[in-house]
């Protein structure tokens, strides 16, 4: 059977929509969402196969730019609202539109690519990597304590409306973002995600609630929750389900956490979507109570790889030759010279030495933001060390101290 794959125009854009609902389960998103996410839709970076009149296969691109090691800022096309209809599975859709997207991402100058896999299995041969993980948490806050910093006690809580406390909120995500490699940097429009709100994503729980944390009249810090209520008998048993929680120092964060631990009637304090380094983990008294899983976050492929590598910072000088095998986007394949300078600054050239370490481009976007380590992945016989002592001086040169995390879908 052949389809038409062409880029969206804005015409065709509920039909889209509507093939993105119908495989993730068929239940429209509400009305709030999809305004939303209509007006921040790039439809020139959105393509659509169509089967005569009917759209049954979808992929997006946002034009994000995201931190790296280092604190840079760089550009990355978001990939998004990926679906094939189910009644045109196996035909080659979802390849076809990778294959395209990607030569598009190339010629639109960006190095990256990133996404969120629905199901971690798909896409790996097309050259993700998965470069990040997120912590969920679900604290049992009649029981665990805090371990409070100096200075805690000098934070003050003001409870705000989401809407009304954007701007503060936003301010310190601009701050806090370029310490985290893995974090989306805001784009114009983008900070409607965090405060929208719609009925049917709240779980039964109250409408999105806002506390600031405030030092000498300045915002230092924020979270965004929901309240659900519950009762065992007469014993209150509330559930605070946090969305959003950020600062700019370790008081107003641990005085922030301490608000959640202490509102009433609740008795337990859960999150989905944090750090796999979080702070939190080391001021609880008991990690146990806490309920800690980890999963796949971020997936990272290298459009162009040269210019991927040399767009973050290193932790230590490096000269390897590495032999990467890229059989989706082959302008990537063959053997690279990383060289990495006292500063943490880097070049990376084609060259015809000897390879030194041999890897697929999918391995590369794994270890490309500093939290999956070439050595771990070495252990599993996904990377070759072909001289000797290559994979220590490449691990370490990777490596960061804070881990990747990217703190939102898109």
């Amino acid at each position: 059977m052949e389809t038409d794959l062409h880029v969206l125009s804005a015409a065709e854009w509920d039909s889209w929509l509507g093939c993105i609902e119908l495989a993730f389960g068929g239940v429209p998103v509400s009305p709030e969402t999809r305004e939303m996410y209509a007006a921040l839709a790039e439809p020139g970076r959105a393509l659509g196969h169509w089967d005569g009149a009917e759209c049954v296969g979808t992929a997006g691109a946002y034009s994000f730019r995201m931190t790296v090691p280092g604190g840079a800022a760089v550009p990355a096309a978001g990939v998004t609202m990926v679906s094939v209809a189910s009644t045109h599975r196996r035909q080659g859709l979802l390849t076809s539109m990778m294959r395209r997207q990607l030569d598009d991402v190339r010629s639109w100058g960006e190095p990256l690519a990133v996404l969120t896999a629905s199901e971690p299995g798909i896409y790996g041969r097309f050259g993700y990597g998965a470069a990040t993980e997120e912590t969920s948490l679900r604290i049992d806050s009649s029981r665990v304590r805090l371990a409070l910093p100096p200075g805690t006690e000098g934070v003050r809580m003001r409870r705000s409306s989401p809407k009304e406390a954007l701007d503060a909120c936003e301010a310190v995500y601009a701050r806090v973002a370029p310490a985290r490699p893995g974090t989306p940097v805001r784009q114009p429009g983008w900070e409607r995600v965090p405060v929208n709100d719609p009925e049917s994503a709240r779980s039964g729980g109250s409408p999105l609630q806002c506390v600031l944390a405030e030092r000498d009249g300045e915002v230092t810090g924020y979270v965004t929750f929901h309240l659900r209520p519950g009762w065992n008998g007469a014993v209150p048993e509330g559930t605070v389900a946090v969305r959003d929680l950020a600062a700019l120092d370790p008081a107003s964060y641990a005085a922030l956490w301490r608000f959640l631990f202490g509102i009433d009637l609740t008795s337990v304090v859960e999150c989905h979507n944090r750090p796999a380094d979080d702070a939190v983990l080391r001021l609880v008294s008991d990690v146990r109570r806490c309920e800690v899983r980890v999963r796949d976050g971020l997936y990272v492929r290298l459009v162009e790889l040269g210019a991927a590598l040399e767009a973050r910072s290193y932790r230590a000088p490096a000269d390897v030759v590495l032999e990467v095998e890229d059989g989706f986007c082959p302008w990537n394949a063959g053997r690279w010279r990383l060289t990495v300078d006292a500063k943490g600054s880097a070049t990376c050239r084609r060259t015809d030495d000897e390879p030194e370490l041999a890897l697929s481009v999918a391995e590369l976007g794994s270890a490309f933001l500093g939290g999956v380590s070439l050595t771990a992945l070495a252990a599993a016989g996904l990377v070759r060390e072909l001289r000797a002592g290559a994979l220590d001086e490449a691990s370490l040169t990777f490596s960061t101290d804070v881990r990747p995390w990217c703190p939102h879908g898109f």
